[in-house]
């Protein structure tokens, strides 16, 4: 058994569900900040799939296990793009959040510095 397969068949799974996750935000409310986060979740897909396509050797003009090749760049490029977009859509969505940034737990209001 190809134990490199099962390894990107594990990955997809997550990646996916945040693919799926992204989407129906996306399809509840089109922002700037949805829009990045589905995109960053595409890209982690992306490279799942990479990883996928190279532990069954499919496109072989990818040279997928070379540096300095294509199949490398597409999966640096995905992982990077996709490690940048989903967190930086989903803080700053959650941030702007309705009702403002959460408040502090009542069990730590009196550890607040600035109210004494």
């Amino acid at each position: 058994m190809n134990i490199a397969l099962v390894k990107a068949m594990i990955a997809l799974v997550p990646t996916c569900v945040l693919l799926c996750g992204s989407l129906m935000l996306l399809a509840k409310g089109r922002t700037v900040f949805s829009i990045l986060q589905a995109l960053g979740a595409f890209c982690l897909v992306m490279v799942a799939l990479t990883h996928v396509a190279e532990a069954l050797r499919w496109f072989p003009s990818m040279r997928w296990r070379e540096g300095q090749s294509p199949g490398h760049f597409l999966d640096l490029a995905s992982a990077a793009l996709g490690l940048t977009l989903f967190p930086l859509g989903y803080f700053i969505q959650a941030l702007r959040a309705p009702g403002g940034p959460r408040q502090t737990p009542a069990i730590l209001r009196g550890f607040d510095r600035t109210s004494s």
